[in-house]
């Protein structure tokens, strides 16, 4: 039976048919967010209620601390202020350009040549655009 309450819980938020793994629980004036990734669940809401009630839900059923703000997952820095929320990938990026070796590579502003230029051709063959989406 472990695990009920959570399964419960959950089943009653809606799950995102394009993201499996959020749910999302909404009524008049408030909303909580649940994001599940493996062993990671970032949760937040309108309401500290609701963020207080998930809490005990969880930890009611399984062994969980909680980490505090939000400043990173998957790979995305997330810094946050009173009304905006940043997300960015420079440590990721950082990472990147260090396990290629290459972080002292030099800089380009265009990854392609700016001497050639595209534009319509209007006398080719007409393509199904969606074949490449």
């Amino acid at each position: 039976m472990r695990g009920l309450a959570v399964c419960s819980y959950l089943m009653a938020m809606r799950e995102e048919k394009w993201i499996k793994t959020l749910f999302i629980k909404k009524s008049k004036f408030v909303i909580i967010l649940v994001q599940i990734y493996v062993d990671d669940v970032i949760f937040g809401a309108t309401n500290d209620c609701l963020c207080e009630e998930f809490v005990t839900t969880m930890q009611g059923e399984f062994e969980m601390s909680m980490m505090g703000e939000l400043s990173f997952f998957l790979g995305l820095q997330v810094k946050q202020l009173k009304n905006v929320i940043f997300l960015s990938q420079a440590k990721y990026c950082k990472e990147i350009l260090k396990k290629f070796e290459m972080e002292n590579y030099k800089e380009a502003s265009t990854p392609m040549s700016t001497n050639c230029y595209m534009d319509a051709d209007l006398v080719g063959k007409v393509v199904d655009q969606t074949k490449f989406r």
